[in-house]
């Protein structure tokens, strides 16, 4: 799972035009109507922090602070930390989570930026170690589809409905074994901007199921001078049925899953998925 090294810092700008506003949207909907977590501030608010000011107060706080587990929200694989930004401008206590030090290194940027107080952690998903549970974890933009293997998503599974406050919900997409088969597998993308540009190939290896992106990157760095970088990365396709007995093995509830496109069931034709679960067994 080495990536997103040299590529962390031109990331943000390839992907510029990702609806990040509309997944923030769309998962608080989600989260409101399916989760145990709700915002503890108001949205744009950056701290509730206060200081008490009598004994019974400090025993609300206790009592508060007991039961905050609850509204905090995870966002699994938060890369630069966009989306965790835009939750928490919704109001809602967040983590992030990623493999990567250089995008948690603009992650962090943004949040000195923001004034939030979001709390990082660099961790891999396969060896999540959190300090308390909490109420909601968030997966998506495929980092789910990093997962290689079989055991591997069975084992992440299991330590998000691990760390899940009771009845907590996992919300997550997956790149379907279609879209690389049929969409990107073999296809080739290139983009040029005013200081980098990137190609990107694709090649999918039918038998295992994995798609490899190998990215050739141009930086300018000084004047006409421009840097050249590669890097390659691995994803597999899954189907909508091995998600589902992920999910069930791991002891979470399916309550909703959707076609990321149309908002609708999957088809045989959907190329990305969400899935959102309920912690059942605490």
């Amino acid at each position: 799972m080495e990536a997103y090294t040299d590529f962390a810092g031109v990331y943000d700008t390839f992907m510029d035009d990702t609806p990040y506003g509309e997944w923030a949207d769309f998962l608080a909907e989600l989260i409101g109507k399916y989760g145990v977590s709700r915002p503890v501030r108001e949205a744009g608010e950056c701290s509730t922090k206060r200081e008490a000011s009598d004994a019974g107060e400090k025993e609300a706080q206790t009592a508060a602070l007991l039961d905050s587990e609850k509204n905090l929200v995870l966002d699994l694989g938060c890369g630069t930390g966009t989306l965790t930004e835009l939750l928490y401008q919704k109001g809602y206590d967040m983590i992030g989570v990623d493999y990567s030090e250089e995008m948690l290194g603009i992650a962090l940027e943004k949040k000195e930026s923001s004034g939030s107080e979001i709390l990082y952690l660099c961790q891999d998903m396969r060896e999540l170690d959190l300090y308390s549970t909490v109420g909601t974890v968030v997966c998506v933009c495929d980092s789910v589809n990093y997962l290689l293997e079989n055991d591997e998503v069975e084992e992440t599974f299991a330590l998000v409905n691990n760390y899940l406050y009771p009845g907590g919900l996992f919300i997550f997409d997956f790149n379907t074994v279609y879209k690389y088969e049929k969409v990107i597998g073999d296809a080739v993308i290139a983009e040029n901007r005013d200081a980098c540009s990137f190609i990107w190939e694709n090649y999918y290896h039918g038998e295992e199921r994995l798609n490899e992106y190998d990215l050739t990157i141009f930086v300018q760095e000084e004047g006409e001078l421009f840097r050249r970088f590669t890097e390659t990365h691995f994803q597999r396709g899954y189907t909508l049925e091995e998600m589902k007995g992920f999910v069930e093995k791991a002891g979470m509830e399916i309550v909703l899953v959707l076609d990321a496109d149309t908002r609708k069931e999957p088809e045989e034709k959907s190329e990305r998925i969400y899935i959102a679960a309920r912690e059942c067994q605490k």
